[in-house]
């Protein structure tokens, strides 16, 4: 669907709504403007489960500011005007693979704009003359992009236009003026609210996402994890990968008119990654909020959707990942909004400092199953000299291939810690630890966890390395981001399983950008 679709129903439903009323749960939609493989080969269970955008057409709005005044401003033709209203934010605790950071609670949020789509490649280009995205297309969204970058791209392009910039930036420390009219990220409670689009599921198709709406692993529908070996009992089956970006005006927009809120490329939001202002664990357990804006202090930032190579799990309305701010990933872009209701005050981002150096004596920790992994260690370690260490299990994974697939997925779903048999003595001594793993369904092995939670390592440089099978990081490097937020992260590396002839030179690559050899 074209962009001029999107806006005529959008029209369509702004009146609508002026006729029916606002309602608890938010309207929106007023225009401004595949085979089920396991990603795991049998030689390696390292693996586990291995439109257009061009002019610049405006329209005429209205804004209001706290005192009640209005002003026109122009908004570009795809924005949309999200009403505000209240929602459960977050998940129940019966959702199927929810993480224990989406505390259900009650939030208000108000008017605002948001635009149809994923900011575009030919869009960021324009206005920064660069284009660092993986995937090349003027109708691609943009990705690699830091969170920095992000505000920055804001900002410049809001003084393009003659808006006031939202964002006041010095080094790491980054102000957001409330009251401004130019772009900026939509904060995670506006993020939320706008995907679920009144609906209360864990997608906001009301049903188990496939690859036909959505640009994701298709491989791996919601739920697949419980149901691989016998897939009868799935609402979804697995669909296409097709391991790239898609056109921003790919599939049908969400009940707001809305595309790709599920996939594609995450999106970052303007919050620190923190707890909800929760008091406890049940189904609704934080503080009701109105207009929330994180935490106010952090060390990662967090981003929302999901991406091309993510499984559906990680697409949920709840779900959130968090990366460092200054982080750019292949799979993360943004979506731009603006202030329909000028807001009050400021709020103050004081960058916490990472403290970690790559100098000092290095450790390659690694967990390996079936060999990969531990290869891509030796490798590392002959070109580096630095110690070695194998993380073990006092009761291993089983060797055959169909019972570690479902011992792994258990264990992720428990969130289980297995006991590690071995343990390094002098943690203390390393300032930079290099970490090595299989890319288990998405996500680290459980005994990763174990091992990050064992040591402090706050102010060391943790540096990972990935074997995987078509799926890349997944969402490790969240998962890792979480357990140790005090560590700084270096650039991490992905190896297609063993990758052939070519791992020297990657590795001596990789090493280099990390400024671990010379």
């Amino acid at each position: 669907m074209k962009k001029s679709g999107a806006v005529f129903m959008a029209v369509i439903m702004m009146m609508s709504l002026c006729a029916c009323g606002n309602s608890d749960t938010g309207q929106a939609g007023e225009s401004a403007g595949g085979n089920g493989q396991a990603e795991i080969g049998r030689e390696e269970t390292d693996d586990m489960v291995r439109s257009d955008t061009e002019g610049e057409s405006e329209m005429n709005v209205v804004e209001e500011n706290d005192a009640g005044s209005q002003t026109a401003v122009q908004l570009p033709e795809e924005f949309i005007l999200i009403q505000g209203g209240t929602f459960q934010m977050g998940s129940p605790v019966e959702e199927a693979w929810r993480s224990e950071d989406e505390v259900q609670h009650t939030v208000t949020v108000s008017d605002f704009y948001m635009s149809a789509y994923e900011l575009t490649q030919a869009e960021y280009q324009e206005i920064t003359g660069e284009n660092p995205s993986t995937f090349s297309g003027e109708d691609l969204p943009v990705e690699n992009i830091s969170w920095l970058d992000a505000v920055s791209y804001c900002n410049a392009r809001s003084e393009r236009e003659g808006l006031t910039p939202a964002y006041t930036v010095n080094g790491a420390d980054v102000t957001w003026d409330r009251a401004a009219n130019g772009y900026r990220l939509p904060t995670e409670a506006e993020w939320e609210y706008a995907c679920r689009a009144g609906t209360t599921t864990p997608f906001n198709t009301e049903t188990s996402i496939s690859a036909e709406e959505s640009n994701y692993y298709g491989h791996y529908p919601y739920e697949i994890e419980d149901n691989y070996f016998s897939q009868g009992n799935l609402t979804t089956k697995p669909g296409e990968y097709r391991q790239t970006t898609v056109p921003v005006t790919s599939f049908s927009p969400n009940p707001w008119g809305l595309y790709n809120m599920h996939g594609n490329v995450g999106e970052w939001v303007w919050d620190y990654y923190g707890a909800y202002n929760s008091t406890n664990e049940s189904a609704v357990g934080a503080e009701e909020q109105t207009d929330p804006t994180g935490a106010e202090t952090g060390t990662l930032r967090v981003y929302r959707g999901g991406g091309w190579n993510d499984f559906a799990k990680n697409m949920r309305s709840a779900y959130r990942a968090a990366l460092a701010g200054d982080k750019g990933s292949f799979n993360i872009g943004l979506r731009l909004v603006r202030n329909a209701v000028s807001g009050s005050g400021s709020v103050a981002s004081a960058g916490m400092e990472h403290t970690g150096s790559t100098g000092g004596k290095v450790l390659i920790a690694f967990f390996s199953w079936g060999g990969n992994t531990k290869g891509i260690a030796q490798e590392i370690q002959a070109q580096t000299g630095a110690d070695l260490f194998e993380i073990t299990l006092v009761d291993p994974y089983s060797n055959d291939y169909n019972t570690v697939l479902d011992e792994a997925q258990r264990d992720q779903n428990e969130q289980a810690r297995p006991e590690l048999a071995v343990h390094v003595e002098n943690m203390e001594e390393y300032d930079t630890v290099i970490l090595g793993y299989p890319n288990w369904w998405a996500s680290i092995p459980m005994p990763i966890a174990s091992f990050l939670e064992e040591y402090d390592f706050a102010g060391k440089t943790i540096i990972p390395f990935c074997s995987h099978g078509g799926g890349r990081f997944g969402q490790s490097l969240t998962a890792i981001a979480k357990l140790v937020p005090d560590a700084q992260m270096g650039e991490a590396l992905s190896v297609h399983y063993s990758s052939g002839s070519d791992l020297p030179d990657e590795i001596t690559e990789w090493l280099k950008t990390n400024g671990v050899i010379e």
